[in-house]
């Protein structure tokens, strides 16, 4: 009978030992279920995209924005409505689900009236004079990072891991990045880059999320450029999810369209 039991209370014990095993995730498990939280199928919403100095002095632009969501890819297409410097200019970005495939982007300058595609070589560059690089925009496979589980803390009161991802790229433009991601929502709610010299560049802060149709969504962040004290804030609002997108909405053709 005695063995009997400490037979029961050994497989028990097993048991245990193998379920808290599968709830412990790792650093790319974390950053896994942030690339696959669902944010719907398609969405429009209005961008305001405001640039600040370090001497606070701003400069605001207006963008609509629509994304849908494929089978194996997302598409996303940017219209600058305004000012008029930077009006009917657009940028339309394509992501994989397909490890190791990058981004394809393309931005339209109404100026040259042309399309242009946006090259790896110019993916480190300041999207339209923002703290945000081209390749920033893009939806980053975690299969493209080497990722560590630091520790888990709070942060604004939400349970949050902390992991640090570092490119497995050798001449990526940031050295590493280290972001704190919330436990059951798995949003990244701030996130740390390094440049190539491993110093300190800049932050990205989500400032407000929320769920809409049992998603969750960012609606605004600011990413600040310490080495340069320069801000760029993200406020995404009359955000509609579920409407139905058509697939035209996200080519070249588009793209020199413009709004109508």
């Amino acid at each position: 009978m005695k063995y009997t039991v400490n037979l029961f209370l050994v497989i028990v014990l097993v048991a245990a030992t193998s379920v808290i095993a599968q709830d412990k995730l790792n650093g790319l498990d974390v950053i896994q279920k942030v690339y696959d939280r669902s944010t719907g199928n398609d969405q429009e919403g209005k961008l305001t995209m405001t640039l600040i100095n370090s001497r606070g002095d701003q400069r605001v632009r207006e963008i609509q924005q629509f994304i849908k969501n494929f089978e194996e890819e997302e598409k996303k297409i940017m219209f600058f409505i305004s000012p008029a410097d930077v009006r009917n200019t657009s940028f339309m970005n394509w992501s994989y689900d397909e490890a190791g495939r990058d981004d394809d982007q393309w931005i339209y300058l109404p100026a040259l009236k042309k399309v242009k595609r946006i090259s790896s070589d110019s993916k480190s560059d300041s999207f339209m004079g923002s703290d945000f690089t081209y390749d920033d925009l893009g939806d980053r496979h975690p299969s493209a990072d080497d990722h560590k589980l630091l520790r888990e803390e709070k942060l604004n009161s939400e349970d949050c891991y902390v992991v640090e991802s570092i490119p497995k790229e050798e001449e990526y433009m940031y050295s590493r990045t280290v972001t704190w991601i919330i436990k059951d929502k798995w949003i990244g709610l701030k996130k740390e880059f390094y440049d190539e010299d491993e110093e300190f560049l800049k932050t990205l802060t989500v400032k407000k999320y929320d769920k809409i149709k049992d998603y969750w969504i960012i609606l605004h962040s600011q990413m600040h450029n310490i080495q340069k004290d320069h801000t760029t804030d993200m406020l995404l609002e009359n955000l509609k999810v579920d409407i139905g997108v058509p697939d035209s909405k996200f080519t070249e053709r588009m793209m020199k369209r413009g709004i109508k």
